[in-house]
């Protein structure tokens, strides 16, 4: 009889089978199945979520899938250089993942650059084969993580330098045939155009390159994509397209679980999107009520709460309700002292701006001074 491995025997135990937990996942049910086999892992950000379903810690669920995959023993690399099985490489991505949201992005930026040179150090040394694919994708998450933080950490002002790291994240992906991995790095690229350049028309055509590559392997990447591309006509001053974008985006949300927190996209994220879709089509009262909703569900992302936190005091500014964003403004920065993140940054300052018709009042002088502080913090 055929040995049932320890993951299958964690799904089983949950009250999985194999098609439900890949729906609860967002993922194919061959997916599943490769990761009990042995043959593949679980991106990082899955591994929680995954951990969660079968009732399992993450650590539990990582070292159950070093066995299944016989990761047990350090790499020998031709040259003589002992490193780390592509099992505990994993983890060490995974916790760079987890402090993103939790800590400024500059303070990760030299721990994940040395992880990214070991990476490319052992994948240039191995000769082919199943390790040397494992390190290629860990590569490529490792130069989308890269490309975040470098974008980050500068403010979302070093475009040039971000591109480049999606673009090898891109090249790695397309080099291990992952369409999944090549689907984040586009998507993350076009961040870059619709937050940062204001360029809708790029980052329209790649977030759409994004959701081609995601609706096969990935319903919750290929919802997020989906969410961007809504934004993307937004900002072009298409609502009806817009609106169909976020209706796409809830099919594909709807082929997952909706009660579980996905790492990459979830229910409140669709409030978050259409939010901000709305805030661009002039809709002020539609962007606010889909922004204070999210605004009290979202406590497990820190960044992402500063930005809808700055999107919302848009909203109140530009219905002159002045005490309302204010009361949002100095929430976004009791969070933005402890992450620092870029797009919050960009946002609140942006809302600082459209204050200043009032900037005369003492509240507004308060939060100004609370904003001073901020720029100067290290």
């Amino acid at each position: 009889m055929r040995r049932v491995g320890l993951l299958a025997q964690w799904r089983q135990t949950a009250g999985f089978t194999q098609d439900k937990l890949a729906e609860a996942l967002g993922v194919d049910r061959s997916t599943v199945h490769r990761w009990e086999a042995g043959s593949n892992s679980p991106r990082p950000w899955q591994v929680p979520l995954l951990a969660e379903l079968i009732n399992r810690t993450p650590i539990e669920v990582q070292e159950a899938l070093e066995r299944q995959s016989g990761a047990s023993e350090p790499v020998i690399n031709p040259s003589g250089v002992v490193d780390l099985p592509p099992g505990e490489l994993r983890m060490v991505l995974l916790d760079l993942e987890r402090r993103y949201d939790r800590v400024p992005s500059s303070s990760l930026l030299a721990d994940a650059s040395q992880y990214f040179a070991r990476l490319d150090r052992l994948g240039r040394q191995l000769r082919g084969g199943k390790e040397q694919q494992a390190v290629l994708a860990l590569q490529a998450e490792a130069a989308t993580l890269l490309g975040k933080l470098v974008w980050d950490a500068s403010q979302r002002r070093d475009h040039a330098g971000a591109r480049r790291y999606y673009s090898q994240a891109a090249a790695l992906a397309r080099r291990v045939r992952d369409p999944e991995l090549e689907s984040h790095a586009f998507l993350r690229s076009s961040y870059i155009d619709l937050y940062g350049t204001r360029d809708a028309t790029t980052g329209l055509a790649l977030a759409e390159a994004a959701v081609r590559r995601a609706v096969p392997v990935s319903p919750a990447l290929a919802s997020l994509a989906l969410l961007h591309v809504g934004e993307a006509h937004a900002m072009l001053g298409d609502r009806t397209a817009c609106e169909r974008s976020i209706g796409l985006a809830q099919d594909q949300l709807g082929r997952i679980d909706t009660g579980s927190v996905n790492g990459l996209v979830s229910p409140d994220q669709v409030g978050r999107l259409a939010g901000s879709c709305y805030l661009e089509l002039g809709q002020l009262r539609r962007a606010q009520d889909e922004l204070e909703t999210v605004a009290g569900i979202l406590g497990h992302s820190r960044k992402s709460r500063a930005i809808v936190l700055g999107n919302l005091a848009l909203a109140f500014i530009r219905q002159q309700q002045i005490d309302g964003a204010l009361a949002v403004l100095d929430q976004a920065v009791d969070e933005l002292e402890q992450t620092r993140g870029g797009g919050g940054m960009n946002l609140v300052f942006a809302a600082a701006r459209e204050l200043r018709p009032w900037r005369q009042e003492v509240p507004v002088l308060d939060l100004q001074d609370r904003l001073l502080s901020l720029m100067a913090a290290p």
